[in-house]
């Protein structure tokens, strides 16, 4: 197991991933012949939406083996609207290459990946790619992922050379020249460093035995008495700070030209976690939720991470990232989140869209499985002996919607299948009807979200849809605290149903959140009661949970967050009140506030990045302004100008076309969800 490396690729849209991936395959000799994005052949994109399109879609796996190691690889989109195949990808993996676009640095989806490796504190190395670019920087991309990201970057290559005179990179470990010839049967060709960077390489070299230095003792004592330090004390030292995540190791190169890929295959060995090094894995145990782990050995309980769900020809996949003990084709797991026991009827390697029937999956294994039909996105299995629960993958709320229906009435039960089964797939989409209007009506992270969805209705569910204009997904908050009181009493089949409560209603500051609270005395005195009573828990249960539904929905039919409700009153008659007329009062109480403090609509707020030549840049804020968007920075990036802003979301349909046309094609943009904000 420490030969084994999971690893993902990750990085903002266009930057190189998917071609990166694919050299990593041809070097391998997993593949053998390389296949371009541009002209739709790459391996790891296989979906027909993403060989239209030139983009990666959904997250794909394979394995390979390199200097005797067994590396598992997820290749990510970089598509903010695809964002959640990031997140649960990098939730299952030991450590991550990030790539960078030379010219362009530090892009914002580059920042969004960076959060999310953060928040699993993932160990990274870095890979600035298309050095033969015009324009690439490779001092400048380091400088922004120091300053942009927060991270401590450490060079342990230098490249020879920029734009079409980039030739190939120092190695600062070993201080020697690699020269790339381009041709892609062709390895580096080692030589020494030219005499012209002696100085930078020195310089760089200080700062890399620093940086190892303040994770080694001995190399901070051989750095200060001025002896020379061995290569692999170097790597050691290196290593043993990546994975604590306290530097970044940086390489560069331009994939494309099969530049600088073989070095990044060899620190990915060198410096990124087996599964061995990561932490165990921590869990509660279902039902007493007492803390546990699980460590990475074949020997301990069987758990993993359902971190993916597919359909295969009707069929439903799963992804599974084994954390601990054996797994075999007929094993019985445990469901955590439904306590159902479920069997496994068959299990796979995976490459891309090919799969390879194993009998056998042990510890840090990313494999997939057959025969679990309730499992989803998020779900831990584990042994029926010894059940355990990992904290789940965060899912991302749809900020966009749009109506759809069948173009024949025949074809209606054919959606509402495909449609099950595309959510059945992807957490961040969402579909069902509007109560009032009886449309169907499908959510998602973005346009084009969307717009892939419609595709796949149509080729692999033989479904011909028409879809309506985006509509936006509002949410509501309060404009003033307010009271609200409620009594209710009601006689159903000779049941008497009593409730009565007070709540107080206030709003919280933006991106707060909603907060629920009960402020009432234990015991209460009732009408005629000789003595005090005490309220019972079932009671106090049914008042907070009827309080939960009702904060649900605002009085406008939208979700409401960021108010504070407390319930401050609940009236016990130990003849008459029960649990279900407590909580009607309380949902009555809450909605006669809500009321009575009016509520705002917020909406979704994106921030917008725009690149476009200097020429472009009036035309570009112009637009921006007519869209009603805040103007954050006009800065350079190269010789682009680089544009920041904040605009509504109902603002931006189709800005994609109108950029174009305002900047005759020489603008592109990102856009990715910032806040719910009521925006004037």
């Amino acid at each position: 197991m420490s030969r084994v490396r999971n690893i993902g690729i990750v990085a903002h849209i266009d930057a190189g991933k998917t071609t990166v991936s694919e050299r990593f395959l041809f070097y391998s000799g997993r593949i053998h012949k390389i296949g371009e994005v541009h002209e739709g052949e790459a391996t790891m994109d296989w979906m027909p939406q993403e060989r239209q399109r030139g983009i990666t879609i959904t997250a794909a796996a394979t394995s390979f083996s390199w200097r005797n190691h067994d590396i598992h690889l997820i290749d990510t989109p970089g598509h903010v609207d695809f964002t959640i195949e990031v997140e649960r990808s990098l939730r299952v993996l030991d450590g991550a290459v990030v790539v960078f676009d030379g010219v362009s640095g530090v892009e914002p989806q580059s920042e969004t990946v960076w959060r999310q490796a953060d928040k699993f504190r993932v160990p990274r190395i870095c890979f600035i790619n298309k050095m033969d670019r015009a324009g690439a920087d490779f001092g400048a991309a380091v400088t922004e992922i120091r300053e942009r990201l927060g991270a401590r970057p450490v060079p342990i290559q230098l490249p020879m050379g920029a734009e079409d005179r980039f030739a190939g990179v120092v190695d600062l470990i070993r201080l020697r020249a690699l020269y790339f010839s381009g041709s892609e049967d062709e390895g580096p060709r080692e030589d020494v460093i030219p005499a012209g960077m002696a100085e930078e390489v020195a310089a760089a070299r200080e700062k890399l035995v620093e940086a190892a230095a303040d994770a080694d003792d001995a190399i901070a004592n051989a750095f200060l008495e001025g002896t020379p330090i061995d290569d692999e004390v170097l790597k050691a030292a290196i290593r043993k700070a990546t994975i604590a995540v306290k530097i970044v190791p940086v390489l560069a190169g331009a994939a494309l030209r099969n530049k600088g890929v073989q070095p990044l295959l060899d620190a990915v060995c060198d410096y990124l976690p087996s599964p061995l090094e990561v932490p165990p894995m921590p869990g509660t145990v279902p039902g007493s939720e007492e803390p546990a782990t699980r460590p990475p050995d074949d020997t301990a309980p069987f758990s993993a991470l359902a971190f993916k769900v597919a359909m295969d020809e009707g069929r439903k996949v799963v992804y599974l990232r084994i954390y601990s003990g054996v797994l075999k084709p007929g094993d019985e797991v445990q469901n955590a989140r439904t306590r159902r026991n479920e069997k496994v009827a068959r299990l796979f390697s995976v490459h891309a869209d090919r799969r390879e029937r194993i009998e056998r999956a042990g510890a840090g294994s990313i494999v997939v499985a057959m025969g679990l039909k309730d499992a989803g996105t998020g779900d831990t299995l584990s042994s029926p002996k010894a059940p355990i629960i990992f904290e789940r993958i965060d899912i991302y709320e749809p900020v966009i919607a749009r109506a759809i229906e069948p173009k024949t009435q025949a074809e209606k039960e054919k959606l509402d299948f495909g449609l099950a089964k595309l959510a059945d797939e992807d957490p961040t989409f969402r579909f069902g009807e509007d109560a009032e209007t009886g449309q169907m009506i499908i959510r998602g992270m973005g346009e084009l979200h969307l717009d892939v969805i419609v595709d796949r209705l149509r080729v692999e569910y033989g479904v011909e849809a028409t879809v309506g204009r985006p509509q936006v997904v509002y949410r509501e908050t309060l404009g003033k605290p307010a009271d609200g009181e409620a009594r209710f009493e009601r006689v159903v089949d000779d049941e008497t149903l009593f409730g009565h409560a007070r709540v107080h209603v206030a709003p919280r500051p933006r991106a707060s959140g909603n907060e629920l609270k009960m402020q009432i005395p234990r015991t209460v005195q009732p009408p005629g009661a000789p003595k005090l009573v005490e309220t019972p828990p079932a009671i106090l249960d049914a008042a907070m949970e009827g309080a939960r539904e009702a904060m649900r929905s605002g009085p406008q039919g939208y979700p409401i967050e960021d108010i504070a409700v407390t319930i401050t009153g609940v009236e016990y008659r130990p003849d008459a009140s029960n649990a279900a007329g407590e909580r009607a009062a309380v949902g009555e109480a809450l909605r006669q506030a809500f009321r009575e403090a009016g509520t705002r609509l917020l909406e979704p707020i994106m921030k917008v990045e725009i690149t476009c030549p200097e020429a472009n840049v009036g035309d570009v804020l112009g637009d921006l302004n007519a869209r009603r968007g805040q103007i954050e920075d006009v800065g350079f990036r190269g010789q682009q100008r680089v544009i920041t802003a904040k605009v509504p979301l109902r603002r931006m349909f189709g800005y994609a076309t109108d950029l174009r046309s305002a900047t005759q094609g020489r603008a592109n943009y990102t856009m990715q969800m910032d806040s719910y904000d009521a925006w004037e």
